[in-house]
């Protein structure tokens, strides 16, 4: 009998200056992926050593985490980008979280698109294959976190990359398996009981479970457990303890090749 195993991973590295965002040491005692932010929508060059540094100690994969250059904001809202100024962005910033990396003794093994970019490469395949090719020319190992499901996923598969399937804890879903705005009513989950609850349907079921449709059968990879939202650290314990109680295992993804 195979013991279904799934990931977590959490959006880390998010604070800035003095000023702090989440419970960074609480979800690395969790987790087994963090995605690390690479100063350009949060995150500076301290905090992303010491979120680094951190990974490292407690055994934790570490992904870059680009997104729009966009602070005010927190990457979350939309901006008009061309392809090749896209895959330079993508570049720059892993750039960056593969040097923090190296000097606090880690490696990045993984790419996860931010926010706003990554609801725009989540319905547009052509803006998620320039990200993804721009995270590739530079290092054609790295595993591509796509969201399960979307464009993304099928611009990864076009690219024969390495990828990590991503379904989410905290957020409903659309039909078409993208991500309810957060600006409408319900697209955040709050409750932990009610997050970890869904979590373990939906990887039992192998499919993502829309709030409305049809199931979306999928491969799962990972789970992720938003580090910014209120209750991040209580969503997260209840997820891995609901995933435990279903005879789940957590893990790192491997991260295989499409089919």
């Amino acid at each position: 009998m195979t013991t279904l195993s799934v990931d977590l991973n959490a959006d880390l590295g998010e604070s800035f200056g003095p000023w702090p965002m989440g419970d960074d040491a609480a979800l690395l005692r969790v987790i087994s992926s963090a995605n690390v932010a690479c100063g350009v929508h949060a995150g500076d060059w301290d905090v992303m050593a010491g979120t680094m540094a951190a990974a490292v100690a407690q055994g934790v994969g570490i992904g870059a985490h680009p997104g729009f250059p966009d602070l005010q904001g927190f990457g979350r809202r939309e901006m008009q980008i061309g392809p090749d100024s896209a895959a330079n962005l993508v570049r720059w910033q892993l750039g960056a979280a593969q040097a923090m990396a190296r000097a606090a003794g880690g490696r990045v093994r993984h790419l996860k698109l931010h926010g706003a970019l990554a609801n725009m490469a989540s319905r547009d395949a052509g803006l998620a294959r320039a990200c993804f090719q721009g995270a590739l020319s530079v290092d054609p190992d790295i595993v591509l976190m796509v969201l399960a499901g979307t464009a993304q996923q099928d611009a990864a598969r076009e690219l024969g990359a390495r990828a990590a399937c991503e379904i989410f804890a905290d957020r409903a879903y659309n039909p078409d398996a993208t991500l309810v705005d957060r600006r409408l009513p319900g697209a955040v989950i709050h409750d932990p009981a009610a997050a970890a609850a869904r979590v373990v349907r939906m990887v039992c079921a192998g499919a993502i479970l829309p709030e409305g449709g049809h199931p979306i059968p999928t491969r799962i990879d990972t789970i992720c457990l938003h580090g910014d939202t209120p209750g991040a650290v209580q969503i997260a314990r209840a997820v891995r303890a609901a995933l435990a109680d279903a005879g789940i295992a957590v893990g790192r993804f491997t991260g295989a090749r499409l089919d």
